[in-house]
C-alpha cells in the first residue's frame, strides 16, 4: 500500500515554477554625465570615504556615526528581522512535525478507578506542485536583499551628512571669525573717527556711521553662535550622543578637495549604487509574487501523518496500544468570487509600479551626478573670483584709509570699502562651502566607496589624530 501511494505521488513531485521568470529592465545610459565633457573609466568613486575627507576629525566623527546613528541601528534591525523572515519562508520547503499528549481520570462507585493518556506525533507537508513555495521563497529572499542594500544606502547617507554638517559647522565657523575681524577692523575706522573728532578734524556724522557699521557687524555674532549651536546639535544626533561641543579639525578652506573629479561611466551606477540595487531586489520580489498569485490558481497537495500511543485502558477498547494514520490532500479552488483572479491583477500592478519605481530611480541617478558635478565645478569658479573679489576690497580699504589720512578721500571711502568688503568676504565661506558640499552628493550620487566590505567601512582608514581645535 505504502509504494503504491508513493509510486502515485511521483508524478506530482515533479514540479514546476509559475509566473514569469525576471528580466531586467532596458536602459539606456548616456555616453557621458551632463555638464561632463567626456567620460572617463576611474571614478571617484572607486576612492575609500577615508581617502576623499582626509581630516582625522571629520574621520573620527564619521566612523562614530557607523557605531551609534539611530537611522543606520534602524536598517540593521530591519536586515535582521527580513533574515528571519526568510528562514520561516524556507521552513515550507519541509515537512512540519508536532507533538499531542493528553490523560484524564475517571472515578466511579461503580466502575474501578482509571486513568487514561494518550500520546501522539503529528506531521504535515505540502508538495510544492507549482512552484508556489519557491516563489515565495524567491520574493522573501530579494526582500531580504533590498534591506541589505537599505542599509549599504543608509550607511552612505549617513556619512554623507555628518561630512556635510560638518563642513557647515566649520563654515559658521568660518563666518565667525570674519564678523569678528570685521567688527575689530569697524572699531579701528571708529577709533580714528573718535580721536580726529575730538581733535576738531571730524564731524559727528562720521563717527555715527563708523559705529553704526560697526554694531550691524557686532550683531551677527551672537545669531552665527545660535546657528553654531543648533548645527552641533544637528550632527550630536547624526552621532547619537546627547547634544554638545563638537571638535573641530581643519578649517573649512583647509578641507581636501581633489583637483579632478571623475564620474566614471554613467552605466557603472546600476553596480555601485546601493539604493538603485535596492529598487531592483524590489522589483524582483514583486515578479516572484506574481508567480505566487498565479500558482493560486492551481490544487495543492499535502501529506499528513500521524503516530502514537493510547494507555492500556484504551487499547483494550480499540484493540491495539499503538496508533497511526497516513493521509494525503489534494485541494484546489473552484469559485472564489474573483478574489484570486483580482489578486493576481493585484500583483502585476505591484510588479509594474515596482518597474517604474526602479526606472525612475535610475534616470534620477543619472541627473544627481550631473546637479553634483556641475556645481562642485561652478561653484569652485565662484569661490577662485570671490576670493579675488575680496583682496580687491581689502586693497581698496588700505587705500581709502591712505586717501582719508592726507585729506583726499572723505570717511565715506572707507566706510563703503569695509561695508562692501564685509558680505564679500562671507560670500567666498559660502561658496567654498558650496563647492565642498557638491563634492560629497557627488561621493554618494556615484556610490562613493562601492568596493569596500562592510568591515572597511567601519574600521579602515584610522589615520593617527591630529591635535583638535577646541570648539568655539
Amino acid at each position: 500500500m505504502k509504494k503504491i501511494l508513493v509510486v502515485g505521488l511521483l508524478p506530482f513531485m515533479c514540479s514546476c515554477n509559475l509566473g514569469p521568470k525576471y528580466k531586467k529592465p532596458e536602459f539606456h545610459p548616456p555616453a557621458n554625465f551632463y555638464t561632463e565633457e567626456q567620460a572617463s573609466t576611474n571614478s571617484v568613486a572607486d576612492l575609500a570615504w577615508w581617502e576623499l575627507f582626509k581630516d582625522p576629525v571629520l574621520q573620527s566623527l564619521i566612523r562614530e556615526s557607523f557605531a551609534n546613528n539611530y537611522d543606520l541601528q534602524l536598517a540593521v534591525s530591519r536586515v535582521e528581522q527580513e533574515r528571519a523572515l526568510l528562514g520561516v519562508t524556507k521552513s515550507e520547503y519541509y515537512p512540519q512535525v508536532g507533538y499531542d499528549a493528553n490523560i484524564s481520570g475517571q472515578q466511579s462507585p461503580l466502575i474501578a478507578n482509571h486513568t487514561y493518556y494518550s500520546y501522539g506525533f503529528s506531521t504535515f507537508w505540502e508538495i510544492d506542485l507549482f512552484g508556489r513555495i519557491r516563489r515565495m521563497n524567491e520574493a522573501q529572499r530579494a526582500v531580504y536583499f533590498s534591506t541589505e542594500e537599505a542599509r549599504r544606502d543608509v550607511r552612505l547617507l549617513v556619512m554623507s551628512e555628518v561630512a556635510q554638517g560638518y563642513f557647515q559647522l566649520r563654515a559658521l565657523d568660518a563666518q565667525l571669525e570674519i564678523s569678528k575681524q570685521t567688527s575689530k577692523s569697524f572699531q579701528e575706522t571708529l577709533n580714528i573717527f573718535q580721536n580726529k573728532f575730538e581733535g576738531g578734524a571730524a564731524s559727528g556724522l562720521e563717527v555715527a556711521r563708523a559705529q553704526a557699521a560697526m554694531l550691524n557687524v557686532e550683531a551677527t555674532i551672537p545669531d552665527l553662535r545660535r546657528q553654531i549651536v543648533a548645527q552641533e546639535a544637528a550632527l550630536d544626533l547624526l552621532l547619537g550622543r546627547n547634544p554638545g561641543p563638537i571638535t573641530r579639525g581643519a578649517a573649512l578652506a583647509d578641507q581636501y578637495d581633489p583637483p579632478e573629479v571623475p564620474a566614471g561611466l554613467p552605466a557603472s551606477l546600476l553596480e555601485r549604487r546601493p539604493d538603485l540595487r535596492e529598487a531592483e531586489q524590489n522589483l524582483i520580489a514583486a515578479n516572484a509574487n506574481v508567480g505566487v498569485a498565479k500558482a493560486n490558481f492551481f490544487p495543492t497537495l499535502s501529506l499528513s501523518g500521524l503516530l502514537g500511543g493510547v494507555s492500556p485502558q484504551l487499547s483494550e477498547l480499540t484493540g491495539a496500544g499503538k496508533a497511526w494514520s497516513l493521509a494525503g490532500d489534494f485541494a484546489g479552488p473552484l469559485f472564489t468570487a474573483g478574489r484570486l483572479k483580482n489578486q493576481y491583477r493585484a500583483a502585476l500592478a505591484q510588479r509594474e509600479q515596482a518597474k517604474i519605481s526602479f526606472e525612475k530611480a535610475v534616470t534620477g541617478a543619472f541627473g544627481e551626478v550631473s546637479i553634483s558635478l556641475s556645481a562642485h565645478q561652478e561653484l569652485a569658479e565662484a569661490y577662485r573670483k570671490q576670493m579675488a573679489s575680496v583682496d580687491a576690497y581689502r586693497e581698496s580699504i588700505r587705500l581709502s584709509t591712505i586717501r582719508y589720512d592726507s585729506g583726499l578721500a572723505s570717511y565715506l571711502e572707507i566706510i563703503n570699502a569695509e561695508i562692501d568688503g564685509y558680505p564679500a568676504a562671507t560670500a567666498t565661506v559660502t561658496y567654498d562651502l558650496g563647492r565642498k558640499v557638491a563634492l560629497v552628493n557627488l561621493y554618494r550620487a556615484l556610490g562613493g566607496g562601492w568596493n569596500l566590505t562592510d568591515a572597511q567601512w567601519a574600521s579602515s582608514g584610522v589615520t593617527p589624530a591630529a591635535a583638535p581645535t577646541p570648539a568655539p
